[in-house]
């Protein structure tokens, strides 16, 4: 490679590296315990507990967890009912002012299906984690705060592609994984950078496009509600206001009857985004470990019960529906986690890393030019 050829792509390394790492650094930090969420949820006392019942009672209607969570927050309509994969017993409802409210201002809680009992889930309305969480999506700066984490990481995603370029050359000169003890601190940090970073290559990749794909979360839905589900309500385009609706009870058995095979994840009611004014839209994901996080929308009129459409997912929600786990180790249970987390450590160093070789060499360069300028 070319000695021009070289310092270019050192520049775009430098600059793309310095203008993210940051942000990045945020990132990683407030990722790590995001990792680990639905066990410090239990360690901090934010996970949801319900109380203790003979065995063997039955679960209350769908219309009847529906009406026990509204009479919780009173004022409020019920936007949203979830399955929770960790506890057979509990549902999860979220309620706001009007069904079409914006996620940051719904109250989430879960009802106890046996009884509609209600039980807080600090969590997902505030706690620790969820102002972690808060940080590490929009830095509580709505959509320009997801916009602007996005162009980070695509920035982050070049300067991971110039340090490959930039480490062939380099390597050259050294055996793989070699650290060149005697060598000045700055070297030894160099060359720890650069492996370090190049073993942590391909997951850095992973979890720097999985989080450009997540932070445009919001744009995949809208674009979602302004194709495949504007076609599927056409019918329903000059239909008049939907005044009384038909009881929720019964919506998971039509949709596992259109979608054999697969089982509900969550309700979205009439007015909110994930439906339309007329429709129930009932999620159901697949039974496997993968297909699991892959939703198929079935969408049930909400007066006659009637199912109008199953919609085949775009091939950007599935990218969104699977990079979400991915990014935070989902996938493979504790072992996984405990692998991302290490990694997540390693890429901490790397960009802290990053920034003391700048500083290092910045400082160098300072000093040169003194005995320079003094003989001017």
């Amino acid at each position: 490679m070319k000695a021009t050829t070289i310092r270019r792509w050192s520049s775009v390394h430098t600059w793309t590296s310095l203008i993210c790492t940051l942000f990045l650094l945020m990132l990683a930090l407030t990722g790590l315990p995001l990792i680990f969420h639905h066990e410090l949820e239990h360690l901090l006392g934010e996970a949801p507990e319900l109380r203790e019942l003979p065995d063997g009672m039955p679960h209350l209607s769908l219309q009847q967890l529906v009406d026990a969570a509204e009479r919780h927050r009173p004022g409020e309509v019920i936007q949203y009912l979830g399955y929770d994969e960790d506890e057979a017993n509990g549902v999860i409802a979220i309620t706001a002012a009007t069904a079409g409210t914006e996620p940051n201002s719904s109250h989430t809680f879960m009802l106890d299906a046996r009884n509609g009992e209600a039980v807080a889930m600090p969590a997902a309305n505030g706690g620790v984690l969820m102002v972690i969480l808060r940080l590490h999506v929009d830095m509580f700066a709505g959509l320009p705060g997801k916009l602007l984490l996005a162009f980070m990481g695509l920035l982050f995603v070049v300067a991971i592609i110039s340090g490959v370029v930039l480490y062939a050359p380099f390597m050259r000169r050294l055996r793989f994984a070699e650290v060149r003890r005697q060598k000045s601190a700055r070297t030894r940090w160099l060359d720890l950078h650069n492996l370090i970073g190049i073993v942590t290559l391909t997951w850095a990749l992973v979890v720097g496009v999985t989080g450009v794909i997540s932070a445009c979360a919001d744009l995949l839905i809208s674009a979602w509600r302004t194709e495949s589900l504007a076609a599927m309500i056409e019918p329903y385009r000059d239909a008049p206001p939907l005044t009384q609706r038909a009881p929720v009870n019964g919506v998971l058995e039509i949709a596992a009857a259109a979608t054999p095979g697969m089982q509900a994840d969550f309700i979205a009611f009439p007015g909110t985004r994930f439906s339309s004014e007329h429709h129930y839209s009932v999620f159901m994901k697949g039974s496997s470990h993968l297909t699991s996080h892959l939703w198929t929308p079935v969408l049930i009129d909400a007066r006659t019960l009637a199912v109008t459409a199953v919609a085949e997912r775009p091939w950007y929600m599935d990218a969104l529906s699977m990079s979400q786990p991915l990014h935070f180790g989902d996938y493979g249970g504790m072992p996984m986690k405990i692998l991302w987390a290490v990694l997540d450590v390693l890429t901490i160093v790397v960009l802290g890393s990053g920034l003391y070789l700048w500083w290092v060499r910045q400082r160098s360069s300072a000093k040169r030019l003194e005995p320079a300028e003094a003989s001017q």
